[in-house]
């Protein structure tokens, strides 16, 4: 039952964009920056985000050397050289509209460890840093072999290691929360707990129900729920993969600083205040990974520690800490969907594993594209 007060005043707005995450609020901030007087909402099931932007591991990606090399099997070398230059705009965006202080960024680059597998890799090197030398301001990438022993790798796994000279890293945690901060601060709503169970377009409005009862209006609507959006638009080509990550206790004279990757990607790992962050391994199964059940895989995890044990830090006791999974999606390409729908309804969805780095791009190119 609502009043004659809510209903006249608390239940319509300009735009509401479903999803709170990376891409819902660098949306929604950039449609207030061009508007500053629009009523803007965001709609979140979760009382917190419940996709992939708080449970990634904080890795600001531009992309590993053979998970570009992977790329240029599936998609044309000019559509991979721009979709590494919108990660670059994604970041740049983002530090401009957060502050590096805010979110604890570095970019100190990145390192790839190359096993036996990869090696035909380390050929086809300089053919990708030239192929992005105009987007970047020097080669993306080179050997650091000299880092191996150094960092305590495992030398029956580590052949060799390559650097990504201009990735960096963030606090994931203190990202959302500064853009939360500046949503507030520029008037945008954002309402969690409101689990969207329909939506109706008409010639003047868009009706959105929450919770099979609430209903709010908007003349747009903007969805930007990423591996979720299937459960309202099953027809587009979207793939929910699930991504686990574990975090160590400290570990005692920890050799090594920075973010790393291996297996095309498939796997990564960090110092975080002197533990190991370490995540991936979803290519172990793929079948039973895509899915958007937040939960964990014994396989999964068990595989991550015997990595950690292996490879990673061979030499050094641990104990894990904490345990979590976070939902991306994926589809036929890496592209990105951000386009109409229809005359009222809006995407931005598929980020691929990249929304840190390219969300707050797509989150404007969302804006641009609802009021061309």
């Amino acid at each position: 039952m609502l009043s004659y007060w809510e209903k006249q005043s608390l239940l319509h707005y300009d735009c509401i964009l479903l999803g709170s995450g990376i891409v819902g609020l660098s949306a929604a901030i950039s449609i207030k920056e061009r508007f500053p007087r629009k009523r803007i909402l965001v709609l979140e099931r979760g009382l917190l985000p419940s996709g992939a932007s708080t449970r990634n591991a904080g890795f600001a990606c531009i992309g590993s050397l053979t998970e570009i090399l992977d790329d240029l099997r599936r998609m044309p070398a000019k559509e991979v050289v721009a979709l590494v230059q919108m990660r670059k705009k994604g970041l740049q965006l983002l530090r401009s509209r957060i502050g590096d202080d805010r979110m604890q960024y570095r970019e100190n680059g990145s390192y790839e460890l190359i096993g036996e597998a990869e090696l035909p890799a380390l050929q086809q090197m300089e053919a990708v840093n030239a192929m992005l030398f105009d987007i970047l301001p020097g080669p993306a990438f080179s050997m650091a072999d000299d880092k191996i022993d150094a960092f305590g790798f495992a030398r029956s796994h580590v052949r060799h290691l390559v650097k990504n000279n201009f990735e960096g890293e963030l606090h994931t945690g203190m990202m959302m929360r500064t853009l939360i901060d500046l949503a507030f601060e520029r008037g945008i709503e954002i309402k969690t707990g409101c689990e969207v169970t329909s939506f109706e377009e008409d010639a003047q409005q868009v009706k959105v129900t929450v919770n099979n009862s609430l209903q709010f209006s908007a003349e747009q609507l903007a969805i930007c729920t990423n591996a979720f959006t299937g459960d309202f638009l099953p027809e587009l080509d979207i793939t929910p993969g699930r991504g686990q990550v574990l975090i160590t206790g400290p570990v005692k004279d920890l050799p090594f600083k920075g973010i790393f990757h291996f297996d095309e990607g498939y796997y990564y790992f960090r110092e975080l205040n002197g533990r190991v962050l370490f995540g991936g391994g979803r290519n172990l199964d793929f079948g039973g990974e895509t899915t958007t059940d937040i939960a964990l895989s014994a396989r999964i995890q068990q595989d991550l520690e015997d990595k950690l044990r292996t490879l990673i830090l061979p030499h050094h006791p641990f104990v894990i800490e904490d345990r979590w999974a976070g939902i991306m999606a994926f589809g036929q390409n890496k592209q990105p969907i951000v386009k109409a729908y229809s005359k009222r309804i809006w995407l931005a969805v598929r980020m691929g594993g990249m929304g840190i780095a390219i969300g707050s791009e797509v989150g404007r190119s969302l804006a641009a594209l609802m009021h061309e």
